[in-house]
This record gives structure tokens, sequence and C-alpha cells, in this order.
């Protein structure tokens, strides 16, 4: 038994009804020629796997894509079913990451009525959003996005957004965050797009469609839509100086609370930031299973739930050691004074090299300094308040100034 793996499942694969520019999975379709539905077989033995390979009373399924929506309602009715057989009086949740096109009335009361909750994506505000989250005909699908976001709201369904902090986002941190408040958008989590181009391709729109990308391209080139150093730092900056003067406990931005757990000596929830990797895996929809999200390539596969239970899988990814590299840092990440909140994020990223020549710098690592240290004397306090009992909303009577001391 291992109560600490979550398997997340992708039942359509790469299968997607968007066309956004910057997805990192599309160009994992070429490794995928199998069918684009998860079949009743691997539903099964993916569902059984899980529930009776996790020690831990509570079993949550997260569904992502590609569009996990095109599977249809038929597909997660059946998977319902199958958790009410296995469960064995442990208790199942679920999530669905979706791009929000296909949510209409049916979708709300259907998830409704299952107890699902959603994670939607939206990127902010028309021409940001717009800007590189488009459907296979190239329209804009900020309208259709936010009237999904109105029926969720409607039905009841909690909901979080994920919003992908791209080039289309730099400088305009604070315009993102206004809208989101404004719009009544109060769980959200911000996340970097850092891609890079496959080796012989130009930066065009279709590449992702050819040879995946290089994992260890000797000079890596950004997409167009990628940040720049110093753009993620100073988004998440700008949002956190007004959230930290006026939404603490009224807006919940995950980012923030995965830094304050560091703050608060805790484990990290969030692969990213934990000290070690590994414990996220994937399931595609022929059940093979990956050690990462994000390394969904032949040499990560680690088997196939049909034929192979949890401790098994654990133990393939153990003998590979894939997770226990993440601990393998740059000796200027060592000596970081915020390497225990950034643990040097994740290894996709890591592949620039130190000032002193030395590789596995993390791209992002200017940003997450930067960051890191301007939330300190905020992040100090809110862990004060936390440890003696008291709610971390009374940090914004502190900090109403400009936040001027940093570690």
């Amino acid at each position: 038994m291992n109560p600490s793996v979550h398997l997340m499942a992708k039942p359509c694969g790469p299968a997607c009804n968007l066309d956004c520019h910057y997805c990192f999975y599309l160009e994992k379709a070429a490794l995928f020629p199998g069918p684009t539905v998860m079949s009743d077989e691997v539903l099964e033995a993916y569902i059984r796997t899980y529930i009776q390979g996790v020690a831990a009373p509570e079993v949550s399924f997260v569904w992502q894509g590609g569009e996990p929506l095109l599977a249809g309602i038929d597909f997660y009715r059946r998977a319902l079913a199958l958790q009410a057989r296995y469960a064995g009086g442990k208790t199942i949740t679920n999530a669905i990451q979706t791009n929000g096109l296909l949510l209409d009335e049916t979708w709300c009361a259907f998830l409704k009525e299952g107890g699902f909750s959603l994670g939607i994506s939206l990127d902010g505000p028309e021409e940001v959003h717009d800007a590189h989250r488009r459907d296979r005909q190239g329209r804009g699908t900020f309208a259709r996005v936010m009237a999904a976001v109105a029926r969720v709201k409607e039905a009841g369904i909690p909901f979080n957004i994920l919003c992908c902090v791209g080039s289309a986002s730099a400088g305009k941190g604070t315009e993102v965050y206004e809208f989101f408040v404004r719009n009544g958008l109060r769980h959200l989590q911000f996340s970097p797009v850092v891609e890079r181009l496959p080796d012989g391709v130009e930066a065009d729109h279709g590449y992702r469609h050819g040879t995946p990308a290089t994992l260890e391209a000797p000079e890596p080139r950004l997409a167009p839509w990628s940040l720049r150093p110093g753009q993620y730092g100073d988004f998440l900056v700008s949002v956190f100086d007004r959230w930290v003067r006026r939404d603490v406990g009224e807006i919940f931005v995950m980012n923030f609370e995965w830094a304050l757990s560091a703050w608060l000596g805790l484990p990290s929830t969030v692969c990213v930031f934990s000290e070690r990797c590994g414990q996220s895996w994937v399931v595609e929809a022929g059940g093979e299973v990956y050690a990462c999200d994000h390394y969904v390539y032949p040499e990560f596969r680690l088997g196939n739930v049909k034929d192979l239970g949890l401790e098994a899988l654990a133990g393939e990814e153990a003998r590979r050691g894939f997770g226990a590299a993440k601990a393998r840092l740059p000796r200027a990440c060592m000596a970081c004074n915020v390497r225990f909140a950034c643990r040097g994020e994740c290894p996709k990223h890591r592949f620039v090299q130190t000032a002193e020549g030395e590789p596995g710098l993390n791209y992002l690592c200017e940003d997450y300094m930067r960051y890191f240290r301007h939330i300190h004397p905020a992040m100090k306090a809110m862990a004060q308040l936390v440890q003696l009992g008291k709610p971390a909303s009374l940090v914004m009577e502190a900090f109403q100034g400009p936040l001027r001391i940093e570690i």
C-alpha cells in the first residue's frame, strides 16, 4: 500500500477541442497512436488499482487532458459506478480540469449531482485570454469560457481558476488579478508558461504537432509565448501586493497558500516545490503510467495499470530514481536562502547554467528569488498568526504600505 502517490488520469490523452499556442501536451499526440478515449477495461483497472493501492481513507481522482470532457458524460457515469464498487469504505472525490467549452446545462447538472469539483482554464481579460487560447478555427474562446463560468456558478459546483501566465500576461499582473476579483472568482492559481522549441523547428504555431522537444538540448530555445526572465516574478509580486493588503481570507491564491506552507515548515502539497518528485503520476488513455505529467515520454513509462498495482509501479519509479533526482541541485541553489520554499522548482525548467557554469539551474530562478524574498515579511507574519491560532487575514492590518524588508 502506498498512501502518498497521486495517480491522475488523462482519459482522452492529448485530444482537445482547443488549439492553445502554449500547450505542452499536444506534441505528445505522436506518442499515442492508440484509442483516444480510455476503454472500460482500462477505466476499471485504473479505479481498482488506485483505490486499493492507496492506504489513505480518502482517494482523490483528478481527470485532465487534453480536454477530459470529450470522454462524454456516460464515461464519468461508469467511473462513478466503479468507484462505488471498489470504494471499500473510503471517501472518493472527483475533480476535472477543463477548458470549459463543453460545460452546458446538461454537463453542469451531472457534475453537480455527481459531486465533482472543477478547475477551469481562464487566463484573464479577453485580450490576454484570447492571445493564446483559441479553438481549432483560430477563434478566441473568452466569451464561451465566461458563459461556462456563469453556468457553473449558477449550478453551485465548486471550482477554481487555472491561469497560465505567459507572454501575453507579462507586466499585467495587477490587471489580470483585478479582473478575477471583479468577476467574483475567488480561487486562483497562476502557472508559468515556459515551453521550449524542438530541435530544428522554427518558432511557428505548428511545431507542437511534430517531433517532441529534446529534453536535454544544449541550447534550448524558448517558444515566443514563454515568459522571459523576471516576468513571472514581477507578475506574482504585483498580485501579492494587492492581495496581502486587501484580500487575505477572501481571495484564495494557491501560489500563496503553497508559500505559507513552506514558512510554516510543512511539507509541500504540490510537487514542484517538494524536496522530491515522482509521486504525482499520470495514467494515459491506454493505461500507461508515467512518472510525471510533464515527462510523458517512453523513457519515463513505469508500466500499465492493467498489469501492475501501485506497489509494483512505485518500485519501478524508485528503481529508476526519477523522483529522487529532484534533490540534486547546483551549488548556488544549495546556498540560497529561499531554497526551503523553492526546492529548485520543476525539473523540466532546469535547463540553464549558474553564473559559475554549473548546469541544472531553473530558468525561473531569478523570478522565484524575487518573489519569495519579497513576500518573506508577510509570510513570516502570517505563519506566526496561524501558529498562535489567529486568522492569517490579520496580516492586512500590518501591510498597508510598501513591503520594503526582504531576506
